[in-house]
């Protein structure tokens, strides 16, 4: 990822290799805070509480956490404690499970005494797969990306996304977003529409936030907005990432992509999903498998943003609410899959 000029991974082990260091990305774009984590607990709470998300990174994070945990105790209870815990923080997105699986095996037959090292290891080794798969996916779209531009080559390319897949929801480049940077960089005049996406903002909060960093055109719209550019013929193509693709195609992702995809279809918009192999749920067989996680209603009666004297938070209903975090989106209704194996007309 480029942040400030400079290329940086969303998640890198600390100097003395005791934690690791993440973003606090409840505080962007107005503040680029890295902070420490150094025990399971306090990786608990980052991905429970949201300072980092994105089903890739809510992966690496636990992963980091599982090795820590077991550099304090290491043994099979403490295994067995802490792989639940971690487990527990969010329900839907299916990296969380694979990574503490993958930490699991890597250490389970081990002397007590070597579990945490062979933990560190495996955690690190995760987060270089999904660099590199990340990067593989962006290659594969990016060939997607110059046929579309080749069909209209006199305009900019106008992709629309949803939420936020690009390198804070990964270890780097993204999943949605890695086509889009390496367009961009490799010349392709494109545009991004980013949806806003209420209730937490991660589009124009994070996506913005990369691609303005990036250098990549873009424009924040109103979630309720993507149906009338694609009726207007404004909208190219909509690439989203996902938490979860269950084994019949079926897209678990954040709260509104299913609206996208229905618009996208009405419209002829091809509508493309951008996932590494690690979020392909083989185990769940539809999405009406899948848990939605219900999050707390103040993520949706509250704003918070820059104001006099710094950062504050304004209530905006006193009326109940509910506050689904994702949605599914039936396989009949995506154009393709946009992994690091190619572009699939399913998984």
């Amino acid at each position: 990822m480029i942040l400030e000029g400079t290329h940086h991974r969303s998640i890198s082990p600390t100097p003395d290799g005791k934690g690791v260091r993440i973003l606090d990305q409840r505080l962007l774009p107005w503040e680029v805070r890295w902070v420490e984590l150094r025990s399971a607990e306090a990786a608990a709470v980052a991905i429970r509480e949201m300072w980092t998300r994105g089903a890739p990174m809510i992966g690496a994070t636990a992963a980091y956490g599982f090795a820590m945990a077991l550099a304090m105790d290491p043994d099979d209870a403490s295994l067995a404690r802490s792989h639940d815990m971690l487990l527990a923080t969010r329900p839907t997105a299916v990296n969380l499970r694979w990574a503490l699986d993958q930490v699991r095996a890597a250490v389970a037959e081990l002397p007590q005494g070597e579990r945490a090292e062979a933990a560190f290891a495996r955690a690190d080794a995760l987060c270089d797969e999904d660099a590199g798969l990340c990067r593989a996916i962006g290659e594969q779209g990016l060939a997607l990306l110059w046929k579309l531009h080749a069909a209209n080559p006199d305009r900019p390319l106008n992709i629309l996304t949803h939420c936020n897949a690009g390198w804070l929801a990964t270890v780097d480049y993204g999943t949605a977003t890695a086509p889009i940077y390496l367009a961009h960089d490799a010349g392709i005049p494109v545009h991004v529409w980013v949806d806003e996406t209420r209730p937490r903002n991660q589009g124009a909060l994070l996506t913005a936030f990369e691609l303005a960093n990036h250098g990549v055109p873009h424009t924040v719209i109103a979630d309720n907005a993507g149906g009338l550019l694609m009726m207007q013929g404004k909208v190219d193509a909509v690439i989203v990432g996902t938490d979860r693709v269950t084994a019949n195609g079926d897209v678990c992702n954040k709260i509104g992509t299913y609206l996208k995809a229905l618009a996208a279809a009405d419209n002829g918009v091809p509508f493309y999903v951008a996932l590494p192999y690690t979020t392909f749920d083989p185990a769940t067989p539809t999405g009406a498998d899948v848990p939605i996680e219900e999050r707390a209603p103040e993520e949706l009666t509250r704003l918070t943003g820059p104001a006099a004297g710094g950062i504050a938070t304004v209530k905006v209903t006193d009326s109940p609410a509910a506050n689904p975090a994702f949605d599914v989106t039936p396989a009949r209704l995506v154009t393709g899959y946009i992994t690091e194996r190619g572009v699939l007309d399913r998984v």
